[in-house]
């Protein structure tokens, strides 16, 4: 019997469908079609066919026509998989060559078949049609301006999808006459803003969008379009390139703000210190051409590329969850990178990660890559291994459009076709915007010196306004005058706007997201240093811990978590409450009080060292119960999440969600406290500086565990100096807790303050079950925060040495005080590191001022900790004895023994000031 005679009954459709399917999952097709495509599948690296398959086609077995169709059907299904290798995307640039190529002759056809209808046209949509046609419409769908990948995509309806979105027109435009005239006024904007820009300041950084100016009519569709599809606000992140000329031709920022930015004049407020004005950010609402009203945000950056991308996804998330929870697609985040940027920043990877994640994802992003074809001066052939700049798509199997930015009508379809997915999908899609850069990395470099050949091409190359007005004319759109007019009229009111900021002396910055922060107002050191009340009655904390305490009864828990959540209640009834306790209790009371909690980091639900337990898992199903959301039915939202393997990236997002949702109580927890390195460009860029560069609060807490109990180098100390080391005025809090009621205080405060100040908290390991860190109830209901906290039993005739510490090494000292019954000995904690209770410490020492000496104790490096914070801050703190190990480059010896020798021999040196603890 002839093993392929399925093949005769097989409808062409049904066999391209197949056929992809093939292409996903082989396993997936029925095993005789699979041994079939096997034989004689286009992907083979070698073009070798399968002989036994290569016979069978050539014999009766299977008919000519078929083997015809089959053919045809691999001609197209090249075409979808590398047809964006063959594209007239680049418009100032030769393409790299790529083979195989998509010449007939390569699928076994050849120009003597052009004229044979094949039914595998009903692929794309044409019904039965020549092989000269099918190819034409290939070549206009996958060849032309756009290029798209994505059939990498796994998911069959999504690609259907696709496929389907792409046979309309054959991927082309379609816009009607007034639409182009609305293109093109866009495109004129972006031009003569420029234009403009370059007569009137000569030589000054704007970093200019020419080159990619159809960038802006892309934008303007988009907000457009999506606005129509219901969304109502936007948030947006781009570096520095075309950020001008959007902030005033999208985002309604009007030219003379920037004017008066370019003029360089000082500005009003005297605590402010601004940035320079492609870093600031915009928020504005907008009416679009249908009549629907939207919010525009444009997020503030740094130079640092794409660090704002994650800030962006994190602002989005929080306005999704605050506003719009039923249907969060209503906030779409578009991401603006450098082709330079994105390939070679690992940040971006971060994010593309989080696309889909529980406690991430925000519906889909749109991408979009203003590519230069160059980094600052680095060709784009040194700038990345991969084929494409927007390669790290893949890694989400989100589609890619690459598109020519000279044909601006390409771009505005290939941007709408990208945010029709999103809608429909809610997943991210990228664009790959391929134009040039006129000029060199900034206005007053120059290019000529590292791309000779290059900027030859561009200096001769018209600007794309130009090459759609000739196409417009061609077509009879509009005449030659047309776009002079628009010119003109558009010059004239920069011109006004011109003469109108020069009458201006101080340059005003508006503050970003006004809205969201109208009930909170901007402090002084002075008034960080106020109390404020965070006091909760008995009963209430009472009530919280009775839900707290109490697992479903209808459900099955292991063993030790049911005796865990147990002693919660225990706990209160006996007046001891442990560090555990005081962070359920801060969460529950501020839930209570009608704030929402979120939570993330590396196994945050549980905790790093199993002492949270906020998520609970059934054993059976491992179905999540989560206490703190049972309260009350008026209580806020509680959001924790174990996020993936990031720093940087999750810190991003988490402070974006704090920068536009300050009623919620936002955390990210470090697994280990040096693990904030990985975000140090968050901590220099957002955190420390913000508020000074742009007017932003924000407040981000970051709990970094920090303790030295010989666990190594990388598990010892949180880096509490890198964190000092950028306190300045009022920037944020620092403190290092040693008291269960201390951290309860100091997180309600956070959230009862009418301002924001990221919080900086350095937290336990070992004191979390340490039966000395206990708080009394009353401590919780009635108590405050101590940003110092006196020795409780000293007696202030008897010291003879006053020792400042702070965090755990409190305990370390206090251990032996007690054992060795040091009553000369006065140990006083400071909780607060920054703003530095002066005062306070001030007091303390006029009060032992028996003391023949004052210490400051640390057990980290001389170098590390908070000894040099203590000496700029403090001017009494230069006669201060210092007891700590020496100087080291690693935080922690590896060995423990030789860790406890030298934490024994600072401890030895606080007691007795003739013990030589340099070794």
């Amino acid at each position: 019997m002839d093993k392929y005679s399925f093949l005769n009954a097989a409808h062409t459709a049904y066999f391209a469908e197949l056929y992809d399917q093939y292409l996903q999952n082989p396993d997936s097709v029925e095993p005789s079609w699979r041994a079939f495509f096997q034989g004689y599948d286009f992907g083979s690296e070698n073009d070798i066919v399968d002989a036994e398959v290569q016979e069978n086609f050539s014999c009766d077995h299977v008919s000519e026509n078929l083997t015809k169709e089959f053919q045809v059907v691999q001609l197209i299904a090249g075409y979808r998989t590398r047809g964006h290798l063959f594209t007239k995307t680049n418009p100032v640039r030769d393409r790299r060559t790529y083979s195989p190529t998509l010449a007939l002759e390569n699928f076994g056809l050849s120009n003597s078949d052009l004229n044979t209808v094949f039914s595998a046209g009903e692929i794309l949509g044409i019904g039965s049609q020549t092989l000269k046609e099918i190819v034409n419409h290939l070549e206009k769908i996958y060849c032309d301006s756009i290029g798209i990948e994505y059939m990498y995509v796994r998911n069959p309806d999504r690609k259907a999808w696709i496929q389907g979105k792409l046979n309309i027109n054959d991927n082309q435009p379609n816009f009607d006459a007034n639409q182009k005239k609305h293109i093109l006024k866009k495109l004129n904007e972006a031009v003569s803003f420029e234009s403009f820009l370059h007569t009137k300041y000569v030589g000054q950084k704007r970093f200019s969008l020419e080159g990619g100016e159809s960038l802006i009519p892309a934008l303007d569709a988009v907000i457009e379009k999506a606005a129509d599809y219901g969304v109502k606000e936007f948030v947006m992140g781009m570096a520095h390139r075309g950020r001008l000329s959007t902030l005033t031709n999208i985002f309604g920022k009007s030219a003379k703000d920037i004017f008066s930015e370019f003029d360089g004049k000082d500005y009003a407020e005297e605590i402010f210190d601004g940035d320079v004005k492609y870093h600031l950010g915009w928020t504005s609402n907008r009416e679009t051409n249908s009549g629907k009203k939207i919010n525009l945000n444009i997020a503030p950056n740094p130079s640092h590329l794409e660090t704002v991308g994650a800030v962006v996804e994190g602002i989005v998330r929080a306005k999704q969850d605050d506003k719009y929870a039923e249907d969060p697609s209503q906030v779409l985040p578009i991401v603006v990178h450098g082709d330079a940027a994105i390939a070679g920043q690992g940040l971006v990877y971060e994010i593309v990660q989080m696309a889909q994640l529980d406690g991430y994802k925000t519906n889909g992003t749109l991408h979009i890559v203003v590519n230069n074809q160059i980094g600052f001066t680095t060709n784009y052939l040194d700038a990345r291994s991969s084929t494409y700049c927007t390669d790290v798509a893949k890694v989400t199997l989100s589609p890619v459009l690459h598109v020519n930015a000279d044909d601006v009508e390409a771009v505005v379809h290939a941007t709408l076709f990208a945010l029709d997915f999103r809608m429909h999908f809610k997943r991210d899609v990228f664009i790959d915007l391929l134009g040039y850069r006129k000029y060199g990395h900034n206005e007053g470099d120059e290019p000529r010196f590292t791309q000779p050949k290059l900027y030859k091409a561009i200096a001769k190359h018209k600007n794309p306004r130009d090459i759609y007005a000739e196409k417009l004319i061609s077509e009879g759109v509009i005449d030659k005058g047309y776009v002079k007019d628009l010119e003109e009229t558009y010059k004239a009111s920069l011109e006004e706007k011109l003469v109108d900021s020069r009458k201006e002396e101080k340059t005003v910055i508006t503050p970003f997201m006004q809205d969201e922060w109208q009930d909170f107002v901007r402090v002084t050191e002075q008034d960080m240093m106020k109390p404020i009340d965070t006091t909760f009655s008995k009963e209430k904390l009472a009530q919280i811990t009775d839900v707290i305490s109490a697992l479903p009864e209808d459900k099955k828990f292991i063993r030790k978590i049911e005796r865990l959540v147990k002693t919660r209640k225990t706990m209160f009834e006996e007046d001891r409450l442990d560090w555990a306790m005081a962070e359920h209790l801060a969460y529950g009371t501020l839930l209570e009080e009608g704030f929402d909690v979120r939570m993330s980091g590396q196994d945050v639900e549980r905790g790093t060292f199993s002492h949270r337990h906020a998520v609970i898992k059934v054993e059976d199903s491992e179905e999540e119960v989560v206490l703190l959301n049972n309260l009350s039915d008026t209580q806020g939202r509680f959001f924790i999440y174990n996020s993936l393997l990031s720093e940087y990236g999750v810190v991003g997002f988490d402070y974006g969600y704090a920068m536009a949702s300050p009623k919620t109580l936002t955390i990210w927890e470090a697994q280990f406290g040096d693990f904030g390195n990985g975000a140090q460009i968050m901590l220099d860029q957002y955190i420390s500086a913000a508020e000074d560069k742009w007017k932003l609060q924000n407040g981000l807490v970051m709990l970094l565990p920090h303790g030295y109990e010989g666990q190594g180098a990388e598990h010892s100390s949180g880096r509490m100096e890198r964190y000092l080391q950028l306190c300045a005025k009022d920037n944020m809090f620092v403190a290092d807790c040693t008291t269960p009621a201390n951290i309860y205080h100091l997180l309600r405060k956070q959230m009862k303050s009418n301002f924001r100040k990221p919080l900086i908290v350095f937290t336990p390991k070992s004191l979390l079950r340490h039966p000395k860190v206990v708080s009394t109830v009353d401590e919780f209901a009635n108590g405050s925060f101590q940003m110092l906290i006196d020795d409780a039993v000293a007696k202030v005739d008897t010291v003879k040495s006053l020792v400042f510490v702070t965090g755990k090494f409190y305990y370390d000292l206090l251990e032996v005080k007690e054992a060795e019954g040091r009553d000369d000995v006065a140990l006083v904690r400071i909780e607060q590191l920054f703003p530095l209770p002066a005062t306070a410490i001030r007091d303390a020492i006029a009060k032992y001022s028996n003391a023949e000496e004052v210490v400051w104790a640390q057990e980290e490096p001389r170098n590390m900790g908070a000894y040099a914070h203590m000496l700029m801050h403090l001017d009494e703190a230069r006669s201060f004895r210092f007891a700590s190990r020496r100087p080291y480059g690693a935080p922690a010896a590896g060995s423990s023994t030789r860790s406890k020798r030298r934490h024994k021999e600072v401890i030895d040196y606080v007691f007795d000031k003739t013990k030589n603890n340099q070794r």
